[in-house]
């Protein structure tokens, strides 16, 4: 936890400094700022991103074949089917383990939601997946 801790602060200093199908909305969301081999680890990237969700769109459940550590540079409202709304605040730090299916949500209200991500995955395996039956 504590690598992924300073890879996060590096790309955001960096940051400062200068899909299946199925996923293809949650992609179309995602810009890849950076992407690089994970040294000492074969077959691993790291891909650093910014992502933008407008009110209305949706983020589908879904899974990484690998880490996924997470900011929100700009919080908001979301609702997952059958829930209530509530804030996905900003300075909410968030951490995604391999292969556990998470978000399933909408942005609701005004305001969009802004994340900077960083994800450590299989290089021979798509970024966003859908989660196992």
């Amino acid at each position: 936890m504590k690598i992924i801790r300073i890879t996060l602060a590096l790309a955001l200093a960096a940051l400062g400094a200068a899909a299946t199908d199925a996923l293809a909305q949650e992609a179309a969301g995602r810009k890849e700022l950076q992407r690089t081999d994970l040294t000492g680890a074969p077959g691993m990237v790291v891909i650093n991103s910014i992502a933008e969700y407008r009110p209305g769109q949706s983020i589908p459940l879904h899974i990484h074949h690998g880490v996924e550590s997470a900011y929100v540079i700009q919080g908001a409202m979301v609702q997952a089917p059958g829930k209530e709304p509530r804030m996905l605040a900003t300075g909410t730090d968030l951490l995604n383990l391999r292969d556990v299916p998470h978000a399933g949500f909408t942005v609701v209200g005004d305001t969009p939601l802004r994340l900077f991500t960083v994800h450590i995955v299989d290089r021979d395996k798509p970024v966003y997946d859908k989660p196992a039956n």
